[in-house]
């Protein structure tokens, strides 16, 4: 029996396909207007480094509001790895779930995570090599898909899935304000503050009162953004958080914290 290829999009191929998704613009949904405002305001930057870069534009806008900074790409993709080469001072193509980050402890002034944690497993490394290498005073741009969003709400109070962590999606981590700051605090106790906090995309708006709308509640905005600063010295609290809080799923720690029942044993 031969199988014929539908031509309408899987689950999870192609966002935004509702009728109603035709009157947003989706560039907001990255919010590049809460990037720059954000970045605008710090002072000089020496070394910016942005987690899954992609085609590069958080890195240009940091670009033109520091002049003087060395921009650099971390990327798993070697697709865009080779179109970042030609726009940044420098690119990094490595796996940010287990990998280290190239860069000394304390030696980076502003980290950028835009859209890129909601598709990770291993947050607790990724913030423990982010923390690790940010200096004191530095600060760490988050910007997530907010799955206490209204229009996520809304759909909840039908029984309908949130949009932004479906099982049929590339996305396998909520995120929402409060849990977030939670999760900073818990793990890194007085080790980050919440310097700005701002929300991008409102469905189903278009761009104008979507940002009207995300000024007055960013907590119901499709999108949310942090920006941590660092208040003190860092020992490997992130890394160590799923062993001391006995989570039971198998984290990548590294070698900080071997003695996790999921770890792989000892020769």
């Amino acid at each position: 029996m031969s199988e014929t290829k539908s031509l309408a999009p899987l689950p999870g191929e192609a966002g935004g396909q509702h009728i109603l998704a035709a009157l947003v613009d989706h560039g907001e949904t990255y919010g590049p207007q809460v990037v720059d405002r954000f970045v605008s305001a710090l002072p000089p930057i020496q070394l910016a480094v942005d987690l899954g870069a992609g085609h590069g534009r958080d890195l240009q806008i940091i670009a033109r509001a520091h002049p003087g900074a060395r921009t650099v790409a971390v990327e798993g993709s070697h697709q865009y790895a080779r179109q970042l080469a030609q726009t940044v001072d420098e690119v990094h193509t490595l796996d940010i779930e287990r990998s280290r980050l190239p860069f000394p402890n304390e030696g980076v002034d502003l980290f950028v995570a835009n859209q890129v944690l909601e598709h990770t497993k291993e947050i607790f490394w990724i913030f423990h090599e982010v923390t690790r290498a940010l200096r004191i005073g530095g600060h760490f741009l988050v910007g997530v898909p907010n799955v206490a969003s209204f229009h996520n709400r809304m759909l909840l109070l039908f029984g309908i899935h949130p949009t932004q962590h479906k099982l049929c999606s590339a996305h396998v981590r909520p995120f929402s304000k409060h849990d977030t700051l939670k999760f900073v605090g818990a793990c890194f106790p007085g080790g980050f503050a919440l310097a700005k906090f701002g929300g991008s995309q409102f469905y189903p708006l278009p761009r104008r009162f979507s940002r009207m709308v995300c000024a007055a509640f960013p907590t119901a905005a499709f999108s949310i953004f942090f920006l941590f600063r660092k208040l003190r010295r860092y020992d490997g609290e992130f890394a160590t958080y799923p062993v001391r809080a006995k989570l039971e799923t198998n984290f990548w720690t590294g070698d900080l914290a071997t003695e996790s029942p999921y770890s792989a044993p000892q020769p």
